[in-house]
Protein backbone atom coordinates (compact mmCIF):
# COMPACT_ATOMS: atom_id res chain seq x y z
CA UNK A 1 0.00 0.00 0.00
CA UNK A 2 1.05 3.63 0.11
CA UNK A 3 2.35 6.05 2.70
CA UNK A 4 1.11 9.64 2.73
CA UNK A 5 2.94 12.52 4.31
CA UNK A 6 1.86 15.81 5.83
CA UNK A 7 3.58 18.42 7.95
CA UNK A 8 2.49 20.94 10.55
CA UNK A 9 4.53 23.56 12.33
CA UNK A 10 3.46 25.72 15.28
CA UNK A 11 5.33 28.78 16.51
CA UNK A 12 4.58 30.60 19.72
CA UNK A 13 2.12 30.30 22.56
CA UNK A 14 -1.28 28.69 22.19
CA UNK A 15 -3.24 31.98 21.96
CA UNK A 16 -0.73 34.26 20.22
CA UNK A 17 1.06 31.69 18.09
CA UNK A 18 0.34 30.49 14.61
CA UNK A 19 0.95 27.45 12.53
CA UNK A 20 0.98 26.08 9.03
CA UNK A 21 -0.22 22.71 7.74
CA UNK A 22 1.16 21.34 4.50
CA UNK A 23 0.62 18.38 2.24
CA UNK A 24 0.76 17.84 -1.50
CA UNK A 25 -1.11 20.68 -3.16
CA UNK A 26 -2.18 22.37 0.08
CA UNK A 27 -0.70 24.81 2.52
CA UNK A 28 -2.84 26.60 5.07
CA UNK A 29 -2.23 28.67 8.13
CA UNK A 30 -4.07 28.16 11.39
CA UNK A 31 -4.32 29.87 14.75
CA UNK A 32 -6.12 29.45 18.04
CA UNK A 33 -8.76 31.85 16.72
CA UNK A 34 -9.27 29.95 13.45
CA UNK A 35 -9.60 26.69 15.32
CA UNK A 36 -11.71 27.61 18.32
CA UNK A 37 -13.17 31.08 17.79
CA UNK A 38 -14.30 31.16 14.17
CA UNK A 39 -11.39 33.35 13.04
CA UNK A 40 -9.81 33.43 9.61
CA UNK A 41 -7.69 30.51 8.53
CA UNK A 42 -7.92 26.75 8.49
CA UNK A 43 -8.20 24.28 11.30
CA UNK A 44 -7.12 20.64 11.58
CA UNK A 45 -10.71 19.48 11.92
CA UNK A 46 -11.51 20.80 8.43
CA UNK A 47 -8.73 18.63 7.08
CA UNK A 48 -10.09 15.64 9.02
CA UNK A 49 -13.49 16.32 7.46
CA UNK A 50 -12.06 16.66 3.96
CA UNK A 51 -10.07 13.46 4.37
CA UNK A 52 -13.10 11.57 5.64
CA UNK A 53 -15.40 12.91 2.89
CA UNK A 54 -12.85 12.03 0.22
CA UNK A 55 -12.25 8.56 1.58
CA UNK A 56 -15.97 7.86 1.93
CA UNK A 57 -16.69 9.00 -1.64
CA UNK A 58 -13.91 6.87 -3.12
CA UNK A 59 -14.86 3.76 -1.14
CA UNK A 60 -18.51 4.09 -2.14
CA UNK A 61 -17.37 4.42 -5.76
CA UNK A 62 -15.40 1.19 -5.34
CA UNK A 63 -18.45 -0.69 -4.06
CA UNK A 64 -20.67 0.68 -6.83
CA UNK A 65 -18.08 -0.19 -9.48
CA UNK A 66 -17.77 -3.73 -8.08
CA UNK A 67 -21.53 -4.08 -8.62
CA UNK A 68 -21.11 -3.17 -12.30
CA UNK A 69 -22.52 0.34 -11.84
CA UNK A 70 -20.98 3.57 -13.11
CA UNK A 71 -21.55 6.47 -10.71
CA UNK A 72 -21.53 9.88 -12.37
CA UNK A 73 -21.00 11.80 -9.14
CA UNK A 74 -20.57 11.18 -5.44
CA UNK A 75 -20.54 14.39 -3.41
CA UNK A 76 -19.88 14.00 0.30
CA UNK A 77 -19.89 16.84 2.83
CA UNK A 78 -18.44 16.37 6.31
CA UNK A 79 -19.33 18.22 9.49
CA UNK A 80 -16.76 17.75 12.26
CA UNK A 81 -17.94 18.76 15.73
CA UNK A 82 -15.55 19.54 18.56
CA UNK A 83 -16.46 19.16 22.22
CA UNK A 84 -14.64 19.50 25.49
CA UNK A 85 -14.69 17.16 28.44
CA UNK A 86 -12.60 16.79 31.58
CA UNK A 87 -9.62 15.62 29.50
CA UNK A 88 -9.78 18.54 27.05
CA UNK A 89 -11.06 19.25 23.54
CA UNK A 90 -11.81 16.31 21.24
CA UNK A 91 -13.66 15.44 18.07
CA UNK A 92 -17.09 14.41 19.28
CA UNK A 93 -18.69 13.56 15.96
CA UNK A 94 -18.28 13.48 12.22
CA UNK A 95 -21.46 13.64 10.16
CA UNK A 96 -21.20 12.71 6.49
CA UNK A 97 -23.90 13.74 4.03
CA UNK A 98 -23.54 12.12 0.63
CA UNK A 99 -25.39 12.75 -2.63
CA UNK A 100 -25.01 10.07 -5.29
CA UNK A 101 -25.92 10.11 -8.98
CA UNK A 102 -25.64 6.62 -10.41
CA UNK A 103 -27.78 5.14 -13.18
CA UNK A 104 -29.28 1.79 -12.18
CA UNK A 105 -28.79 2.29 -8.44
CA UNK A 106 -31.83 1.96 -6.20
CA UNK A 107 -32.32 3.92 -2.98
CA UNK A 108 -32.47 0.67 -0.97
CA UNK A 109 -29.19 -0.62 -2.39
CA UNK A 110 -27.56 2.77 -1.84
CA UNK A 111 -28.59 2.63 1.81
CA UNK A 112 -26.91 -0.77 2.19
CA UNK A 113 -23.74 0.26 0.38
CA UNK A 114 -23.55 3.56 2.26
CA UNK A 115 -23.69 1.72 5.59
CA UNK A 116 -20.96 -0.68 4.44
CA UNK A 117 -18.85 2.26 3.26
CA UNK A 118 -19.19 3.93 6.68
CA UNK A 119 -17.82 0.77 8.29
CA UNK A 120 -15.09 -0.03 5.78
CA UNK A 121 -13.51 3.17 4.42
CA UNK A 122 -10.05 3.61 5.99
CA UNK A 123 -10.83 6.95 7.67
CA UNK A 124 -14.03 5.58 9.23
CA UNK A 125 -12.05 2.59 10.46
CA UNK A 126 -9.59 4.98 12.07
CA UNK A 127 -12.42 6.28 14.27
CA UNK A 128 -14.08 2.92 14.96
CA UNK A 129 -14.33 2.30 18.67
CA UNK A 130 -13.04 5.78 19.49
CA UNK A 131 -14.71 8.72 21.11
CA UNK A 132 -15.93 10.28 17.83
CA UNK A 133 -19.39 9.22 16.71
CA UNK A 134 -19.46 8.86 12.93
CA UNK A 135 -22.77 9.07 11.08
CA UNK A 136 -23.39 8.90 7.36
CA UNK A 137 -26.46 9.39 5.21
CA UNK A 138 -26.58 8.94 1.47
CA UNK A 139 -29.22 10.18 -0.93
CA UNK A 140 -29.80 9.20 -4.54
CA UNK A 141 -30.00 12.22 -6.86
CA UNK A 142 -30.61 12.61 -10.58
Amino acid sequence: MSTSKANAQWKGTIKEGKGAMRFTGYEGSYTFASRFEGGRGADPEELVGAAHAGCYSMYLSLLLTEEGLKPTSIDTAAQVTMAKDDTGPHIASIALDCKVACPGLTADRLKELAALTKEKCPISRLYAGGSAKVTAVAQLVQ
